[in-house]
């Protein structure tokens, strides 16, 4: 009886293992080939528009959730951290770092990714931007929405 039990547990490990093992290999289809194809033309991480979203979206977050005047008021140090480095069948992103003047007179790290049709909930809509811009201020994610000193918003 044993010997039974023991030759089904061997057999279940065996399938499981098989299994993991197609689940790992399957094929990766890059983005710019699904049914609403993905380009890959994503914007700078220095590129001024998407600076100044961030700018904009800071200021307006700040003064209207936390009653602050901070603002960032300049930018310098801007590196690209990884380019589609989630895979090429992800959506398309470019991770980004800079180092934030605010008009505080202190400096902070911006964690910052830009990332293809992300307006909108992902529709191509052609009125809406081709991409958006996720961002965080070391120090200033109140609410811990990326974890300690941002780390969620690296890559």
């Amino acid at each position: 009886m044993n010997l039974k039990i023991l030759a089904m547990v061997g057999l279940a490990a065996l399938g499981l293992a098989e299994t993991a093992e197609l689940a790992q290999s399957r094929p990766i289809m890059p983005a710019e080939n699904r049914y609403q194809p993905y380009t890959g033309a994503l914007p700078l991480c220095e590129d001024p528009d998407v600076l100044g979203k961030i700018q904009s979206r800071f200021a307006s977050r700040e003064s209207g959730y936390w009653n602050s005047a901070l603002q960032i008021v300049g930018y310098d140090r801007i590196r690209e951290n990884g380019y589609r480095s989630n895979g090429l069948d992800y959506i398309p992103r470019r991770y980004c770092t800079a180092r934030a003047y605010m008009n505080d007179g202190r400096t902070r790290q911006v964690t910052y990714w830009v990332g293809e049709n992300l307006g909108m909930i992902g529709w191509g809509l052609t009125w809406w931007p081709k991409w958006g811009v996720e961002w965080c201020v070391a120090g200033l994610d109140r609410n811990y929405a990326y974890g300690a000193a941002c780390r969620a918003a690296r890559h």
